[in-house]
């Protein structure tokens, strides 16, 4: 007889599963100094169980990481969290602040049918507010057939810093899909 339990669970998270969220970590900018002249950051992305991180660079404060870093996305109403570290070789690696935000406003546009649109269309904005990070006014663009959204995120619990992000979905053939919500 046949082990059907791997099978049965890989389909069931593929019928909870939305599709892939891919966060391109662009850069930070301004980043806090928590060694003596500078810092080594990483990130780290977090939604509810999975973590994610991208790769320590060294000595700089306005690092360059252009690192995809990619979520499955079974919940949209779940914030992505994301914190930014400075590596240390012989101590606890120090916090260099941390932000969080909603991919709602990504998703609805996502669901909406936008084949056929001019490149570089603007499907909407988010504005910064007091219940987000947002550094700036985020787009959520048309571009080249997939929906994008660019966020520059104000780091919290920190003096200063900025993290830029992309956003880009990848649809799985075989899960639950966007249209089915």
């Amino acid at each position: 007889m046949k082990d059907h339990s791997s099978t049965t669970t890989s389909s069931s998270l593929m019928e909870n599963l939305l599709g892939l969220l891919r966060i391109r970590v662009k850069r930070g900018v301004n980043l806090a100094v928590r060694d003596v002249s500078s810092s080594d950051p990483y990130v780290v992305v977090k939604m509810a169980k999975q973590k994610l991180k991208t790769r320590v660079i060294k000595k700089d404060v306005n690092p360059e990481w252009n690192e995809d870093l990619t979520l499955s996305v079974t919940d949209p109403n779940l914030p992505v969290k994301l914190t930014v570290y400075d590596h240390d070789t012989f101590s606890k690696d120090d916090k260099m602040g941390d932000a969080e935000f909603d991919i709602k406003a990504y998703i609805d546009a996502l669901r909406m049918n936008l084949q056929g649109l001019p490149n570089g269309t603007i499907i909407s904005r988010v504005q910064p507010c007091r219940q987000n990070c947002l550094a700036e006014e985020s787009c959520i663009v048309w571009n080249e057939g997939k929906v994008v959204q660019d966020l520059c995120l104000r780091l919290r619990n920190v003096e200063c810093g900025e993290v830029e992000i992309q956003l880009q979905w990848i649809d799985l053939p075989g899960s639950k899909g966007l249209e089915s919500m």
